[in-house]
């Protein structure tokens, strides 16, 4: 099981390698916090007076007395010992880990097991300055350790509660209230009788509250919830990637999937086919949207919930990062009073956001903008959103043609997935309207390919194609472990480099804080095709994709590839990364 507080990389080592975080104590705890303004100078002398009376440390001296808060304290004394420094709950502490630490030696040492991360334990101690005591904690747990300070009295407090064979996952989140995740009223109706019942005071109802404020204050996308033989498994998607956050106990998860199913007002009953749903929940004064996916596994049922939070989102153009020469394009399109414009990319690549900006910033209170999109995923002002249902009578094909006797503008169809939303589409830019859409496809060219396989005449294509973004979601270097390094001249020529094949460029090493994986953040990398005469004319009469990817980029256009190397020459990303995307399916 991996928990969500991590150590901090520095270069510092102690004698087996080991980072030891410490620095001189120039200063005085005492003054320190008189300094700071958290402790006034006459209630130092009567702490420092009292602490010698005790014969008791002073931070916890000033805390008995009511001087200072622990809360106060604790960052404080991290930044007097040169350490990271921790409040210690049951919720940092991971139940299988804590026991690599035998109970006496914890005890004599002050010492509580964490968490691990690869070959690194993360200790809290009351003395994390101290080598002996690191050394020894390495020498019998064979980990690297990353001391943090935690205050003696509280380890001293949790630590018999840690041994105790019930410390497990429900133990894990006690400190997690179960009014921390507050579902909206207009979401779920309050009616649960019996099962409500039931769940209320139960753990599952603080193992779910734990994964969605984690999740949120994370950054995820989506929550997984999958069930194994031994253990159900949890993770978070963050940056694009997948990483495992808590193994809850096999027996417990179909009451995880039950809660999360009365939340999104899902049948609790029906485990044998697919349900969708949705939670609206306030998460630490955030409103946050939850898709809700369930789908029946020989094991149980697995869930995914996407993570919609519209304060990590912009829908602003120019703050997605479109670099300038590229955004220019793309406001020329969307001035284009009717026509079709696309977005490409693979699931995941931030194509709505895309739309979502765009229609932010033609929206007009003289303008009529109507969407139709599975699902709806944030509520925008000013635009009529309809919900495609996939029934019958609700496809995106029939709701467009509604759209049409409706008066619109500016149209947005969430997504072109067959000919007959395709056909009707085309027919919309054809006859007055600007019409926005997605497709699946790889590059901006291949949107081109795509319509034809679909079975659209090319002249239409020609006749109402305005242009394409392709666009992808690119990792950008964590600043924690950042590092340069010169790429081989083979590599250069594999992605036929064009520039100093001697320079340096940047990548991460891998640290605590991004996971090991060296990228901490995304930002979005695009390729526009601006359809002008030259690719109009290759469109009705020879429409070969590899021609259009030519004119493409003779009359200035550049490539994903291209764009990616970009950044990497700016040291925003690596090469690999740049590749990595550029290439993918």
């Amino acid at each position: 099981m991996t928990m969500l507080v991590e150590p901090r990389k520095n270069s510092d080592t102690g004698r087996s390698g080991t980072p030891v975080h410490w620095s001189p104590r120039l200063e005085p705890l005492g003054d320190r916090l008189v300094r700071a303004g958290l402790l006034a100078a006459e209630d130092l002398e009567s702490a420092l007076s009292e602490q010698s009376s005790r014969q008791t440390r002073l931070g916890e001296t000033l805390i008995d007395l009511g001087f200072v808060s622990e809360d106060e304290l604790v960052p404080l004394m991290g930044q007097h010992l040169g350490v990271p420094a921790v409040r210690l709950r049951e919720g940092l502490i991971d139940p299988e880990i804590v026991r690599l630490i035998s109970r006496p030696l914890a005890e004599s040492i002050h010492a509580i097991a964490m968490f691990r991360i690869r070959d690194t334990l993360t200790v809290a101690l009351a003395e994390p300055q101290d080598l002996t005591i690191v050394d020894e904690v390495e020498r019998v747990t064979g980990l690297r350790v990353h001391p943090v300070f935690a205050l003696r009295t509280t380890i001293e407090k949790l630590l018999p509660r840690c041994y105790e064979e019930d410390f497990s996952v429900d133990a894990v989140t006690a400190d997690i209230d179960q009014d921390a995740v507050e579902v909206e009223s207009q979401t779920i109706e309050v009616k649960l009788d019996d099962l409500q019942s039931m769940a209320d005071g139960s753990p599952v109802v603080s193992l779910v509250n734990y994964v969605i404020v984690h999740s949120v204050r994370q950054g995820s996308s989506d929550i997984h919830i999958e069930p194994g033989q031994q253990h159900s498994m949890v993770r978070f998607r963050v940056d694009g990637q997948l990483r495992e956050v808590l193994r809850p106990r096999s027996d417990i998860h179909p009451a995880i999937v039950s809660r999360i199913k009365v939340m999104a007002k899902m049948d609790i009953a029906e485990h044998r086919v697919p349900q969708d749903g949705r939670i609206r929940v306030r998460v630490e004064n955030r409103e946050i949207d939850l898709r809700v996916s369930t789908l029946p596994t020989v094991l149980g049922e697995k869930v995914v919930m996407r993570v919609l939070d519209r304060r990590n989102v912009t829908f602003n153009l120019n703050d997605l990062g479109v670099p300038d020469h590229q955004l220019g394009d793309v406001k020329d399109m969307l001035a284009r009073p009717y026509g079709l414009v696309l977005v490409t990319g693979p699931t995941g690549s931030g194509k709505t956001t895309t739309l979502y900006s765009a229609m932010e910033l033609i929206k007009s209170v003289h303008r009529n903008i109507v969407t139709v999109e599975d699902p709806v995923e944030y509520q925008l002002e000013l635009i009529n959103q309809v919900q495609a249902t996939g029934s019958r009578n609700m496809t995106f094909a029939n709701a467009l043609r509604s759209i049409l006797r409706q008066d619109p503008d500016v149209i947005m169809v969430g997504e072109i997935r067959d000919k007959e939303t395709a056909e009707v589409a085309i027919q919309a830019a054809l006859t007055g309207h600007l019409v926005l859409s997605t497709l699946h496809t790889n590059d901006s060219c291949g949107a081109v390919t795509r319509l034809l396989d679909m079975g659209i005449d090319n002249f239409k294509i020609s006749a109402s194609l305005v242009g394409v973004i392709a666009q992808r979601l690119l990792r950008t270097i964590c600043p924690n472990c950042r590092t340069h390094y010169y790429p081989t001249s083979d590599y250069l020529k594999m992605l036929n480099y064009q520039g100093d094949q001697r320079r340096s460029f940047h990548r991460g090493e891998g640290c605590s804080q991004c996971y090991d994986t060296g990228f901490r953040g995304r930002r979005g990398v695009y390729e526009v095709l601006n359809v002008n005469r030259e690719v109009r004319e290759l469109i009705s009469h020879e429409p070969d994709i590899e021609r259009l990817r030519d004119a493409h980029v003779r009359n200035g256009g550049s490539t994903l590839m291209s764009e990616g190397i970009r950044m990497a020459e700016e040291g925003l990303t690596s090469l690999d990364e740049a590749a990595r995307v550029a290439f993918a399916e």
